[in-house]
């Protein structure tokens, strides 16, 4: 269950252990609806932005990121292959707490999608192959037919596609918002710079402050 009460008079050095605590707080609650449920807005490169909403289906503490998965075709996965940077809000709102993140973006490893695609059921990995996401559709019925010629092509051994995996999002900022009476609320954020190396980063110390809300 998730704590009551404010953030810490001394803000902690690392935002992220706060972040993973409501986070799983939120999932063995049963008073919150969809508590993976994220928020994620991409823009293409000049500026036109865009929004939507995804799961959160991993948040790894050191070195610190989130992780949701989706269709490298779509228009979130083709505004983020130009501009790989994003956005996203948690937002819990039975507790009265809300994460915002800001970073960058890079896609996860094969083997890290390949896990979690095998760990989907049978009916959600054929859509994965079925749906040309994003794309114009004449109408549902011929989605039904790609539905049922995914199946009888592939039956119970589904791979992933290749068009299909995880992202990661590396924030370089963290605003933490807890609900409080007479929209006095309670808010921090955290900020850091991340360097590239390889297919991932090395994030610096965070730097902590709080916002009037």
């Amino acid at each position: 269950m998730l704590s009551k009460g404010f953030l810490p008079s001394t803000l902690p050095g690392d935002p992220m252990p706060l972040v993973a605590e409501w986070f799983d707080g939120a999932r063995k609650a049963k008073a919150q609806p969809n508590p993976d449920s994220m928020s994620v807005a991409t823009a293409t490169p000049d500026g036109r932005p865009s929004v939507r909403i995804v799961l959160c289906k991993k948040l790894i503490l050191a070195p610190g990121y989130v992780v949701f998965f989706t269709n490298y075709d779509s228009r979130k996965g083709g505004e983020l292959a130009a501009n790989p940077r994003a956005a996203a809000v948690l937002h819990w709102d039975a507790f009265g707490r809300q994460v915002r993140l800001e970073g960058r973006i890079v896609k996860s490893p094969a083997a890290e999608s390949d896990e979690y695609f095998a760990s989907r059921a049978l009916d959600s990995r054929i859509g994965a192959w079925a749906s040309l996401q994003s794309q114009p559709l004449d109408s549902r019925k011929t989605l039904l037919k790609r539905v049922a010629s995914e199946a009888a092509r592939f039956g119970t051994h589904v791979p992933r596609p290749p068009h299909w995996g995880g992202y990661q999002l590396w924030p370089e900022t963290v605003e933490l918002w807890i609900e409080g009476p007479f929209r006095v609320h309670d808010r921090a954020r955290w900020t850091r710079v991340l360097e590239a190396q390889g297919d991932s980063f090395a994030p610096g110390p965070w730097s902590a402050t709080r916002l009037f809300p």
